[in-house]
């Protein structure tokens, strides 16, 4: 099967397409980026499941670089601030986490306006 197939998340019996191993650039810049949700894959998470309920090796795909202990960390975290909530083996927004998405796209605007500011107060610390 090829990347187009339907999986059905067991949760609801909704059907998502999968997660793109190619979701998040590989030079993300949530690492440069002073506004977070969350810890350092935190907004990542949050934006894969903003289509739909994912399992855990689900959300492995685009998060390549994330272990499975900081992936467990990372949603355990959003959990508990109630950003998050699993059911039937499948992560899914609450209706708390769901109205994170509206400031992350400003965010995420922001970041992208001064990427080149924030590289470089990045290098200016690593000399």
């Amino acid at each position: 099967m090829g990347a187009s197939y339907l999986w059905v998340t067991g949760y609801g019996g909704g059907m998502l397409a999968p997660l793109r191993a190619d979701m998040f650039d590989p030079v993300c810049p949530s690492d440069l980026s002073p506004l977070r949700i969350g810890d350092k894959w935190g907004g990542m998470i949050i934006r894969c499941l903003e289509d739909g309920p994912r399992r855990f090796s689900e959300l492995r795909v685009p998060l390549r670089g994330i272990t499975s202990k900081v992936l467990t960390q990372s949603l355990r975290s959003l959990e508990h601030r109630g950003l998050i909530s699993r059911a039937d083996n499948c992560y899914v927004l609450t209706a708390l986490g769901r109205s994170t998405i509206e400031p992350m796209d400003t965010m995420c605007a922001w970041s992208r306006a001064h990427w080149d500011e924030l590289i470089d107060a990045r290098e200016k610390i690593l000399k």
